[in-house]
């Protein structure tokens, strides 16, 4: 057991060691409990280019699928989660994920409509001790290449304020989520939603943030 854990944290430094000399692939992360896990398919691609062009990543674009109860999540530094119904975490994908988290990866999930109560439900499988928590607006993730005095509102739900929770681990913020915000759906193609450039623009570049705030902290 102590040797398995210690070839996963190994496993863990190499491939978080590594982000920034060469190219990184990031990943959609697949869950069961019937939500719509692949909403948003233009999304993480046109953010990974965004990124590219505008903060010096260099990001595959090509995106990955990981599921949460196979071990293939370590490959990834971000794993982005959207959608809008029910989410289930099994016993491995509750194990894989707070390893996963626990050793320099980072989760940023982007509330579609309707996700939150099902979302927050199996966080705590993973984290049984930690509750999101809004983050103040001079948190770093505001403040990385673009700076922002609060989190874009992209679409409304239920004319309730966006929010920026955060799952923070022994100091670290090991998750991000925009809620009542939908920065993926700013992500989209233009003609997906019909959003408006400067609307697409102010996602994208908070999209950004969260990508330089997962591989610089």
């Amino acid at each position: 057991m102590i040797f398995a854990r210690f070839q996963l944290i190994t496993l863990l430094l190499v491939i978080f060691s590594s982000v920034g000399l060469s190219a990184q692939q990031l990943a959609i992360l697949k869950y069961e409990g019937g939500g719509d896990w692949y909403a948003n398919p233009t999304a993480v691609p046109n953010l990974i280019k965004f990124c590219n062009e505008n903060i010096n990543t260099k990001i595959d674009l090509k995106i990955a699928t990981a599921d949460p109860s196979k071990t293939d999540i370590y490959a990834y530094p971000i794993l982005f989660m959207t959608g809008h119904g029910n989410v289930f975490f099994n016993d491995e994908a509750v194990k894989n994920l707070r390893a996963y988290l626990s050793n320099g990866g980072f989760l940023h999930i982007s509330d579609n409509y309707g996700i939150d109560l099902a979302l927050k439900r199996e966080m705590k499988k993973v984290f049984p001790d930690l509750d999101f928590i809004e983050l103040p607006n001079n948190h770093p993730i505001y403040h990385q290449k673009y700076n922002f005095d609060q989190l874009p509102k992209i679409h409304e739900h239920d004319n309730k304020p966006p929010q920026g929770l955060g799952l923070i681990l022994e100091g670290r913020l090991v998750c991000f989520y925009d809620y009542e915000s939908d920065l993926s759906d700013g992500w989209e193609n233009e003609e997906v939603h019909n959003d408006s450039f400067k609307v697409r623009l102010e996602a994208l570049k908070m999209g950004a943030n969260i990508v330089s705030y997962a591989f610089t902290n």
